[in-house]
């Protein structure tokens, strides 16, 4: 009997890798970039099963491409990298990898906030530039994250997770999403506010949306004029949700006091007016870059692709009910 053929986008965790070849026959490119388009695009035409990263763009063109395509396993929970709508067209089931990244990805959300907020990465500069003479009452003085409020935009599994490491500073918790969220209110005293009273009170706010026509820009040049000049800006969601040239203004004109990043707007390219910037810390999207958490991933993705080729059902669907 003719095995199953998957074809992986680029190397991954090898224990998902074997898991996968166990059972069907695996092709993976093996190089440390991108998969190029047309290397996707042959692909699909014989195989069963697509295991890809969110930063291959898997669109419409390439899924009428596929053949007897059966599942896109999207390796991350964002799937906006798919052409879900054109998947389900074909009957291909779409999923991606909940849950497992959340507290690494909360971790993450904290880590840039006290960074961003104490100038951790300026004081490194400064330290290894051997400028750093004597303690000084003035150097380099950040803000504090203890009893100031926090104001998380999105409530979902990441969000109350960054929301619930706030409780060792002591903070206010207020929130915006979509639908209230009475558990998650019970358990922090958070309160449900619009997004504008958000921006307007809270000292940091820590964005936690996915990627859609709404949310697009939704921090923007207006969004900045409302908040404080000492407040500090956190997003691990996507980088879309921020304009990054109005965030670069605020930054410079002293609008909001520092931002901390993991994503950007046109990845992996950065703007580079934020380059240039103390007051902005930049990571290399590594929110869910944990050992932990990304052996996690590549094995709920491959687990998702072993279950729908063996005749189950998907673990993590995103287009169940489309099918």
């Amino acid at each position: 009997m003719t095995r199953k053929r998957v074809y992986i986008t680029r190397v991954i965790q090898e224990e998902a890798v074997a898991l996968l070849k166990e059972h069907f026959d695996v092709t993976m490119n093996l190089e440390d970039r991108v998969a190029y388009r047309e290397e996707v695009m042959d692909a699909v035409e014989n195989a069963d099963a697509l295991l890809c990263l969110i930063n291959d763009n898997v669109d419409s063109e390439i899924i009428r491409r596929a053949g007897r395509l059966k599942i896109i396993a999207n390796y991350g929970v964002g799937y906006n990298n798919i052409d879900v709508e054109e998947a389900s067209k074909k009957g291909i089931i779409v999923t991606n990898t909940p849950g497992v990244l959340t507290d690494a990805t909360a971790d993450l959300a904290w880590g840039l906030l006290l960074a961003a907020a104490r100038r951790i990465v300026e004081s490194d500069k400064f330290s290894r530039a051997g400028k750093y003479k004597s303690w000084s009452p003035t150097l380099l003085l950040g803000r504090s994250a203890a009893g100031k409020t926090l104001g998380v935009i999105g409530a979902g599994r990441i969000g109350r997770a960054v929301a619930k490491r706030s409780r060792g500073f002591d903070m206010k918790v207020i929130y915006h999403s979509r639908n209230r969220n009475k558990e998650f209110e019970n358990e922090l005293n958070a309160r449900w506010v619009e997004k504008e009273e958000l921006l307007r009170r809270s000292d940091f706010v820590s964005l936690h949306v996915p990627l859609t026509d709404e949310t697009r820009h939704m921090i923007g040049e207006r969004e900045f004029e409302m908040m404080k000049d000492t407040a500090v800006l956190i997003n691990t969601s996507r980088g879309p949700v921020v304009d990054e040239k109005a965030l670069v203004h605020a930054l410079k004109q002293g609008q909001i006091w520092a931002a901390g990043l993991d994503v950007y707007e046109r990845e992996p390219d950065i703007e580079e007016g934020l380059i240039k910037l103390d007051n902005a810390v930049l990571a290399s999207h590594i929110g869910s870059a944990t050992i932990e958490a990304r052996t996690s991933m590549a094995l709920t993705a491959a687990k998702n692709v072993l279950s729908v080729l063996n005749g189950g059902e998907p673990l993590t669907p995103v287009n169940a009910e489309d099918l």
